[in-house]
């Protein structure tokens, strides 16, 4: 060997003297081996990029998911508040219907006209789901009554409604307005 000769170039002499001991046969092995090492790396980085996509896609439907829920709830509560502030500004004229067919009249076909119209108010009211506060004769409920007074001296149990001033309405569970009433001491 040549001692004057740089390492580096000494390095490639090596190199090449080791390449050309392989046969052909082992150098198309290494180079296949190469190959599939590369294939292998590729396919685990698209693996990975397709496992992330689909979290992020996974992600997304949830939260559309999600999205879908909370804009239909809303769209329950919007109804269902715009129909109670509806009923409740017809109650007023619901309460003046019942005392002016509660008051005497003369007129016969007039006071059957306004129980038939008085018939179709009350079948709305059904049909839009909203009931009346059961009051008289029940026990008091802070939730649903309203106690302006206190009687002594009734036929009723002590807390129980003895007297009805203006009817309460419920639409399904949700209060509109509390049945004004006197209790029973």
């Amino acid at each position: 060997m040549n001692n004057n000769i740089p390492e580096e170039e000494l390095d490639e002499e090596i190199i090449e003297n080791d390449d050309t001991d392989l046969s052909e046969e082992e150098l198309d092995e290494a180079d296949a081996v190469s190959e599939y090492n590369d294939v292998a790396t590729k396919i685990a980085e698209m693996e990975d990029s397709i496992a992330e996509a689909n979290d992020k896609y996974l992600r997304l439907a949830a939260e559309y998911q999600n999205y879908r829920n909370r804009t239909a709830k809303e769209k329950t509560e919007t109804y269902q508040n715009a129909v109670s502030k509806c009923i409740e500004g017809l109650l007023p004229f619901i309460d003046s219907f019942e005392r002016s067919i509660e008051a005497e009249c003369s007129d016969e076909n007039y006071k059957n006209g306004m129980q038939l119209i008085f018939g179709q108010l009350k079948a709305f009211l059904d049909q839009m789901n909203v009931k009346e506060v059961e009051a008289l004769g029940k026990e008091f409920d802070p939730n649903v009554h309203n106690a302006i007074q206190q009687l002594d001296g009734t036929d009723y149990a002590s807390n129980y409604v003895c007297a009805v001033y203006q009817k309460g309405y419920m639409i399904g569970d949700k209060l509109i307005r509390p049945a004004m009433v006197a209790v029973a001491v």
